[in-house]
């Protein structure tokens, strides 16, 4: 599965890692439901940190098609809720 970063690039990850990163993709929308900033930061940046650290990053001229697009690390709350669909920012 190939995912992108906004403003990192791409990154292709294995489909025996979907399952944790869903786990975490649950704990982002737990904390974005709560309002809570501070839990949405660290579970922004614990999911992007785990797709980095499973995954192989393209090279930058690459062209392959993302499956998944996840915000970049500064993303707010809101431009975060907005990206997110019925299965959150990683279905499975």
């Amino acid at each position: 599965m190939i995912v992108r970063i906004m403003g990192e690039g791409q990154i292709e990850i294995s489909a025996d890692d979907i399952a944790v990163l869903n786990e975490l993709d649950t704990e982002l929308e737990a904390a974005i439901d709560a309002g809570d900033e501070k839990a949405f930061r660290v579970k922004l940046h614990a999911l992007l940190d785990k797709v980095r650290h499973v995954g192989k990053a393209l090279p930058d001229d690459s062209l392959e098609p993302s499956e998944l697009i996840l915000p970049p690390a500064d993303a707010s709350i809101e431009e975060v809720r907005e990206m997110l669909g019925d299965q959150g920012l990683i279905p499975g």
